[in-house]
């Protein structure tokens, strides 16, 4: 039995009262690349980093997502940064 303050980003270990949104959110990398990633709002940057990765066909490590001037760190969830469905990221190689 999981305790219910077990943080998974995964719904599956999750109490029915405590389930994540699921959220779609838009990454341009400016150069033509527009890409559609659907995640869980308490995933971290760097899990969302992983699914764009895996979408575009790099390393996640080499990705750096942006809005404004602000850059993402890698262990804040998307819902410390305030992303929510229908946002829009800048996406940069390194």
């Amino acid at each position: 039995m999981i305790s219910s303050n077990v943080r998974c980003s995964s719904t599956l270990f999750r109490p029915y009262t405590q389930q994540a949104n699921m959220i779609e959110v838009i990454c341009n990398d400016r150069l033509g690349k527009k890409i559609r990633v659907k995640c869980l709002e308490d995933d971290t940057v760097g899990d969302f980093k992983k699914l764009v990765a895996s979408q575009i066909g790099t390393s996640y490590d080499k990705i750096i997502l942006k809005k404004g001037y602000t850059t993402f760190k890698d262990h804040i969830t998307l819902a410390d940064y305030e992303i929510h469905n229908g946002a829009s990221l800048e996406l940069y190689y390194a």
